[in-house]
């Protein structure tokens, strides 16, 4: 008797792959909206939250360095940081989908 990939034992619940995706898209979703829903407030870097309360503490405090590179403006600025989240993020995806990719194909092969 074989048994193919395809077959289940009474044990063994039929697999559902996505079924637990759309709860994790779901839950990714609440964690970004619901913050906006709820917290009230402004919405601002932690750099600027520490040199305030660097300030606060310490009124004559001298930092070590400068910035290497001072971005023209806040929204220069901005856009460097959503560009890094942006790269991160790809990259993250990449080798998610990669070692995905790879471990169906495994599958494939020894099926």
């Amino acid at each position: 008797m074989t048994n193919t990939s395809k077959e289940t034992t009474s044990l063994e619940q039929p697999r559902t792959p996505h079924r637990g995706s759309w709860w994790i898209v779901l839950a990714v979703i609440a964690l970004a909206v619901l913050p906006l829903m709820f917290v009230r407030g402004e919405y601002g870097g932690a750099d600027g939250e520490a040199e305030e309360a660097i300030g606060e503490i310490q009124p004559d405090y001298e930092p070590w360095f400068g910035a290497v590179l001072e971005p023209a403006s806040g929204e220069v600025e901005s856009l460097l940081f959503v560009s890094q989240a942006a790269i991160g993020a790809g990259i993250i995806g990449y080798a998610v989908g990669f070692y995905k990719g790879r471990r169906e194909r495994s599958g494939r092969e020894t099926s």
